[in-house]
């Protein structure tokens, strides 16, 4: 049985293949098109999945009458009357699909069944089913989905069961959403930069302003109330804004509350559910930096490392499948066939400073992990520098270190009860920021990722030379790509960085 899982004609279109309930490919179509966050699918894309068969079910998802609903109460009239259906989506890359929630006197036999998911229960599969637990507490935190955004489960066994649900326009992350417009960046596209701007600013300066002007008092219950509706934004709050600093401590400040707004939803979630399991997913799940409070309240911590709507792409098809699959790699896309290059590499790194890998499959997930990398030399502010100006950032985005996992408290505190963070998804602070600039942020933290030896045999080999060649467990570590385009995918894409910015790209070891 072949099952595809799709997320499309929103944001951060994206395919998920499954040949008897083992997923066997996971991609974004951005990579294959080349359009930043690309929420249309792509022929290039369609085939890659199609080299694993031809779909018998396509699940959604999101249950698109629900959001036309809410489009057309909310009076988003146009998007809720032109966006194109599922079904008709398919039907441009010759998949005959026939909606299972319409009538069937249509069917024709040899055509391929769809199934539409609720958006919730798609990100909260997507955790739940992917973790290690068959006991855990599920927090699920977005913008929206058709209705929800935001709720709370308790997955056991193979169930679910939804115990809290909060709807539209109250949402945590469209309110952060409204702040990113509000300080010059991209909504759904750009948060990640004002979690990293916060680290500029002072968080005091602003923090109790936007918590009175756009927050109800909590009432000791998960709700989570605004006072506006913040689904076209924020551009209306005005306090003086004269000088970058200014925007920094709007950045610093909005970054405080969503933490305080985080710990409180994720005590909450322990006095409903209990257990000592959390799986927390939704587009929130991306913020590293508060990721950690949770370890405040539960012993062990998942986040699926592709928690926004891209990654719901599995979480729909294992909403129906209800079974769990061990996540044991984000590995899942387009692969460039090789041997991982770790003597070119270390040589590029021993002479150069910097170099770019493309080898293997491509990341499921915002985050590049060692495949679709560009690694440099963290021990000087200069390689900072260089690679800022390479990948054309602002000055004060971070850079993660990549480290062997047994060295990790060596060099980083972690959050209590984090022994190991493979999927960059939670925040240290540096022992030693003096002796690593490049990976170090203003406030003395940084975005770690942890290596392991069965995790990913070609990235620790060559971390463990490169230990053995300089005394320095770590490399920094960030995606292979420039501000506005999507991480590099295939070979033609690495050959083009070369050229295109002056950086090698390996993408095997032919040494």
């Amino acid at each position: 049985m072949i099952r595809w899982g799709i997320t499309a004609n929103s944001h951060d279109a994206a395919i998920a293949v499954f040949v008897d309930k083992e997923i066997k490919f996971a991609a974004h179509s951005e990579r294959s098109s080349g359009v930043k966050n690309d929420k249309h699918l792509n022929q290039k894309l369609i085939n890659q999945a199609l080299e694993f068969g031809f779909p018998d079910t396509v699940h959604w998802y999101e249950t698109q009458w629900l959001k036309r609903l809410r489009q057309l109460t909310s009076g988003q009239y146009k998007l809720a009357l032109t966006k194109p259906s599922p079904v008709t989506t398919m039907s441009e890359f010759g998949i005959d699909a026939c909606d299972s929630m319409l009538l069937m006197d249509d069917y024709r036999e040899n055509q391929t069944m769809f199934h539409n998911h609720r958006h919730h229960a798609s990100h909260a599969a997507a955790g739940f089913y992917t973790s290690p637990f068959r006991d855990a507490a599920i927090l699920v935190i977005d913008s929206i989905g058709e209705f929800e955004t935001l709720t709370i489960w308790h997955g056991k066994d193979k169930k679910m069961r939804k115990l809290f649900s909060q709807s539209y326009p109250h949402s945590v992350g469209l309110w952060y959403s409204a702040m990113t417009q509000r300080i010059g960046l991209k909504p759904n596209e750009e948060e990640y930069i004002l979690m990293g701007w916060a680290a500029v600013g002072d968080p005091e300066k602003y923090k109790q302003k936007i918590f009175d002007d756009f927050f109800e008092p909590f009432d000791g219950t998960p709700n989570i109330r605004f006072k506006q509706n913040l689904h076209r934004g924020c551009l209306w709050w005005a306090p003086e804004l004269n000088t970058i600093q200014d925007y920094a401590d709007i950045a610093a400040s909005t970054q405080a509350v969503y933490e305080m707004v985080f710990d409180y939803l994720v005590m909450k979630t322990k006095e409903i559910v209990g257990d000592e399991n959390i799986v927390i997913m939704g587009g929130c799940a991306l913020n590293c930096v508060a990721n950690g409070l949770a370890y405040k309240y539960f012993d062990n911590v998942w986040i699926m490392p592709n928690p926004g709507d891209a990654g719901s792409a599995l979480g729909c098809v294992l909403d129906w499948n209800r079974e769990f699959v061990p996540f044991t790699t984000p590995y899942l896309g387009y692969e460039i066939k090789g041997s991982y290059p770790v003597n070119a590499t270390l040589q590029e790194l021993s002479t150069v400073g910097m170099v770019g890998v493309a080898n293997g499959r491509a990341e499921y997930g915002p985050r590049a992990l060692g495949n679709r990398s560009l690694l440099a030399d963290p021990r000087g502010q200069e390689m900072k520098d260089l690679v800022n100006t390479v990948k054309r950032r602002q000055e004060f985005r971070p850079f993660a270190p990549v480290i062997m996992a047994e060295h990790v408290h060596d060099y980083f505190d972690m959050p209590a009860g984090c022994n190991h963070s493979p999927y960059m998804q939670f925040i240290g602070t540096c022992k030693r920021p003096d002796l690593y600039p490049a990976i170090t942020h203003l406030d003395g933290t940084s975005r770690v990722q942890t290596v392991t030896r069965e995790q990913h045999p070609g990235l620790y080999e060559l971390l463990e030379r490169w230990y053995a060649q300089t005394g320095c467990p770590m490399l920094l570590n960030t995606s292979l790509n420039i501000k506005g385009e999507p991480m590099v995918d295939d070979e033609d894409d690495a050959e083009r960085w070369t050229r295109q910015y002056n950086v090698k790209v390996l993408t095997r070891d032919d040494t």
